[in-house]
Parts: C-alpha cells; sequence; structure tokens
C-alpha cells in the first residue's frame, strides 16, 4: 500500500511514521553489504564562482545540506520524533544563565574524526568562529550571528555566550550552521575548494562526480548516537526527473527523493498494492514565497504590492500547476508551526481585481504596472517554469499588469537577488529548524539572508528579540501573529504553496517512514534493505 501521513512533518522533526502501514521501521539493517542507491535531481556544481560547494561555511541549500546532514556531527540532533534537540557529540548542554544568554555543552569523551584526529572542544570553537568570519554570502553565517564569544573551558567543555537571549539557539546548534569541522584540515579564515569532507557524522564521502553520483560509506569512527542501517549509500543525481523515475521502476535505484513532478507523483500514488514500487506522502513544511525588492522603482509603492496580493489566485495555482501536491499558503508561517496565522487571507480575502484596481488607483497609479518576475531555471522536476508562467497569466489576465518572466541559474540567481538585481522573484524555503522563528527572522532580521531592504522596527526590535526570551515557544503566538499581519500589510514578501513531502522507495527498502527530516533532507542512516523486526 502507499503511505499517506498527515502529521505535519514539522511538528514532530521528521515524517511520522504510519501506525498500520508496510514493512518495518528500519531497525534491523542491512546484510546484502549491497549499497542504498538513492536517486535525487538536485545537484552540487564545483564552478568558478563556487569553488567550495561542500564547505558549510559557503552553502546553504537543500542539495548541499543533505551531504552536511549526514557526513558532519553537530552538537545537537534532532530525533525521530518532538522538536527538542538531543545530545550528538554533546554529552549534555544547557543554558547556565536565567535569561538565555550562556550555553554550555559538554561533549562526549574520546570523539574523532573519519581520518583519526582527535575531535575537542577547541574544534568546536575553531568551527563557529570560522563560520562567522568568513561570514560568506551563500552561506548560513546568519543563523549563528548571535553568538558574541566561544570559550573553551577545557578540552571537552564549550560556552557560547550570546550577544541577546536567545532560546531557539539549540535548534540552530543541530544544523550544519554549527557542524563540528577538523581544526587541522580546514583553513581558519578561506573555504575549502573541492568535493572533499572530513567530518565525524556517520557517512563519510568517499567519492564525487558531479551530475552522477557521490558514494557515502559507514564511518568507522562515528560515535554519537545513531543507528545505521546500512553500510553504504550511493547518491545518484539525474538531470531528468523521468530518468530517475525509470530507474526506481528497474531496481537500479532504490530510494527517489526531491524532486517529482506532480504529474509523476499523483501515478506513483495511484500505484496499487501490487506494484514493487510505493510512495509515501506527508505533511511539509516548505515554504514557497513571491519577494519584492522594495527599492525597485516598478514595485516600490505599497500599493503595487498589495494589488499583486489582491489578485493572486493561490487555489488555482496549486490545482492546475501543482496538481494538488502543494496546499495554498496565505501566511508566512506555514500550517502546523506554532504561531501559523492566515494573515494575507484575512487581510486580502478572495482574488478581487476590483479591489486591486481600487488599491492603485487610490495610489495615484492608473496605468499598467510592468516588472519582471525571476525564477530559479528548472530542475529536472521543478515546476518553477509553469508557476511563473501561471502568475504572469493571473497577473496579466487582470488588465493592471505587464508582467515579463525571466530565468537564471541558482548561483548567480541567489547572488543577483543580494544585489537587488530583481523587482521580484520566486524562492522556496527549506526550515532550518522547527519554529516560527526560522520562517520570519532569515528574511526581516537585521543582517537577514537574502539581504532584503525590506525594513520593520516592530519586527526586528519587538517581535524576534522578545519571541527568543520565551523558552515556552506557544507564548511566541501572539507575537508571531504580530509580523505576519505587518507582513500581510507591506507586502515585502507574499506567501504561495505549502509543499507536501514524497519519497518513493523499493518495496524491499525499510526506513522510509522515517527518512525524510522537517527540511525533507534524506536520513541515510535510517534506510535499510529486507525485512526488519
Amino acid at each position: 500500500m502507499n503511505r499517506k501521513l498527515l502529521v505535519p512533518a514539522m511538528l514532530l522533526g521528521v515524517v511520522a511514521p504510519a501506525l498500520a502501514g508496510c514493512g518495518g521501521s528500519g531497525s534491523g539493517g542491512d546484510k546484502s553489504g549491497k549499497p542504498i542507491v538513492v536517486g535525487t535531481t538536485d545537484s552540487i556544481k564545483l564552478t568558478k564562482e563556487n569553488p567550495s560547494p561542500l564547505d558549510p561555511a559557503t552553502s546553504y541549500d537543500s542539495a548541499t545540506w543533505n551531504v552536511f546532514y549526514n557526513t558532519f556531527q553537530m552538537l545537537l540532533r534532532y530525533p525521530r520524533s518532538g522538536t527538542n534537540p538531543e545530545p550528538d557529540a554533546a554529552e549534555k548542554c544547557r543554558f547556565t544563565d536565567l535569561v538565555g544568554q550562556v550555553y554550555e555543552c559538554t561533549l562526549r569523551k574520546g570523539l574523532t574524526f573519519s581520518n583519526g584526529h582527535a575531535l575537542t572542544a577547541e574544534d568546536v570553537k575553531f568551527s563557529v568562529d570560522r563560520m562567522l568570519k568568513i561570514n560568506s554570502d551563500n552561506g548560513p553565517a546568519s543563523l549563528i550571528s548571535g553568538v558574541s564569544t566561544v570559550q573553551v573551558r577545557d578540552e571537552n567543555t564549550v560556552v557560547f555566550r550570546l550577544k541577546a537571549p536567545d532560546s531557539t539557539f539549540p535548534l540552530k546548534l543541530a544544523t550544519p550552521a554549527a557542524a563540528i569541522l577538523d581544526s587541522q584540515v580546514y583553513p581558519a579564515d578561506k573555504p575549502y575548494d573541492g568535493f572533499k569532507i572530513v567530518g565525524s557524522g556517520p557517512y563519510t564521502l568517499d567519492d564525487f562526480k558531479q551530475d552522477d553520483k557521490a558514494v557515502f560509506t559507514k564511518n568507522a569512527n562515528y560515535q554519537g548516537t545513531l543507528k545505521l542501517n546500512n553500510s553504504k549509500v550511493e547518491l545518484r543525481m539525474f538531470t531528468s526527473a523521468d530518468t530517475m523515475e525509470a530507474e526506481l521502476k528497474k531496481g537500479t535505484v532504490d530510494v527517489a527523493t526531491r524532486t517529482m513532478r506532480p504529474d509523476q507523483i499523483n501515478r506513483l500514488l495511484k500505484a496499487g498494492d501490487g506494484e514493487d514500487v510505493k510512495l509515501t506522502e506527508a505533511a511539509g513544511t516548505e515554504a514557497r514565497y513571491l519577494f519584492f525588492d522594495t527599492t525597485d522603482p516598478a514595485v516600490r509603492p505599497k500599493a503595487v504590492r498589495q494589488a499583486v496580493a489582491q489578485i493572486l489566485d493561490r487555489q488555482a495555482l496549486t490545482r492546475d500547476v501543482f496538481q494538488r501536491t502543494a496546499d495554498p499558503l496565505y501566511s508566512p508561517v506555514p500550517v502546523g508551526i506554532t504561531g501559523h496565522a492566515n494573515s494575507f487571507f484575512k487581510t486580502y480575502g478572495d482574488p478581487d481585481v476590483g479591489k486591486a484596481k481600487a488599491l492603485l488607483h487610490a495610489a495615484g497609479i492608473d496605468h499598467k504596472v510592468a516588472f519582471d518576475y525571476w525564477y530559479r531555471k528548472d530542475l529536472a522536476g521543478s515546476s518553477n517554469k509553469e508557476e511563473a508562467e501561471a502568475i504572469k497569466a493571473q497577473l496579466d489576465a487582470s488588465g493592471l499588469f505587464d508582467v515579463t518572466l525571466k530565468s537564471e541559474e541558482w548561483n548567480v540567481f541567489l547572488t543577483e537577488v543580494k544585489k537587488h538585481k530583481y523587482a521580484a522573484y520566486a524562492l522556496s524555503w527549506l526550515p532550518d529548524f522547527p519554529d516560527p522563528d526560522n520562517y520570519i527572522a532569515p528574511f526581516f532580521d537585521k543582517g537577514n539572508f537574502l539581504k532584503l531592504p525590506y525594513q520593520s522596527d516592530v519586527i526586528q526590535r519587538q517581535v524576534i528579540p522578545q519571541t527568543r526570551q520565551q523558552s515556552q515557544r506557544s507564548a511566541t503566538i501572539s507575537d508571531f501573529e504580530t509580523a505576519q499581519k505587518i507582513i500581510a500589510q507591506d507586502v515585502p514578501m507574499l506567501p504561495l504553496w505549502q509543499g507536501k513531502q514524497y519519497i518513493a522507495a523499493r518495496s524491499d527498502i525499510t526506513g522510509v517512514e522515517w527518512a525524510l527530516n522537517s527540511s525533507t533532507t534524506t536520513q541515510f542512516w535510517e534506510l535499510g534493505r529486507g525485512v526488519t523486526s
């Protein structure tokens, strides 16, 4: 049977298991010695502009983090279920003050990197200091920018002193922004070039061929809390989602993840019990947004952005383009996350061209508004182009807009976004950690990831600092609702849809229910082969 799991993944940290489904949890291990072959249409490219694609300091996307989670170790990690990080490289971690500004971790004794070098508190300090020093435009340094100093108390104890109280800091330590690097291998002030990794995580990266495959082997030196259900994983990178599906059905690929087209997903969902390939579906927390550069003359007037929000038909978008493999999203914080509020629906209601025209007229805009709309060039399996065409069609059909579509490769796309070269563009966001903060701060805090020119004093000086002082996250709901209301009124961002999670696997593969975490990272260690108990 195909599995359809309805629990929001972010609430659990990983895809929740079906209580009555197919196979076991993957706890028995793979006795065959045959590698688990995982297919993906994500790509990781080494270019002149990006010579260090596998350095945690320079890469902040789903494809590279998929590699990092499986090869690097963090002090903390997310459990199979629940949203509270648990120790991994650490033996224990805790805030040592009353306000949440000093955080101490004690490492497990005897930790080593895959090359045999000892892993100590000095390496933890080195890794965080390095991330902040390199501060790459395309890296995740903004996630841990709240760190003031890192102190080493002894060989196994590290103390983080924060610039301000931050109850979400443990969540950030469980991401590759805090991946622990070997200070004897990685340079302290510049990226580590090439397709090389030295970590202490569950796997070693033995081989990487761009646009072909990556080979991961069980790390004999790993001393964390994970149990590996296989000894080897081969990640196959496809330029065609159709080819990936064909190889899955042939049996040369065992598991297929990001990204499959909506028609492929629906075809696999309808497959009968006799099929050799099973598809697992779960509620997801990927969010797709339309961003505006509020300094661009075409979209600088708030009325222009509000008119777009008044016209956009998310129901038609998710029905016609995504064939209901995604759900309409009416707020920056997705459904299933603490503090979600349908702020855009409350503000604009159903699509209404008349109301959009009135907004523009009241602002003295009585001509068609022309602007360029940018999207990332399609990866195999994505619907970026079709989505952009549908949005253009909706806006142009109103008679109020004249939209020109343009596209660009990812690395250039992201660089140009941060240079404020695009009036409007679409971007998908996969959460770094399970908290509403991660849907607001990366875009609207000072020094935000996209370098958005839009500023809200209320969000920056009130919402973000106040919510980070709350260890009980339910106490943040009112503040996050305030932030979402402000964003709906000013429209620097327009939420489009919320993605579901899908993973397809051969019927003899176990642990599929646990394999995707909330960021759609494939947790290789959960996958096994054969019937388990």
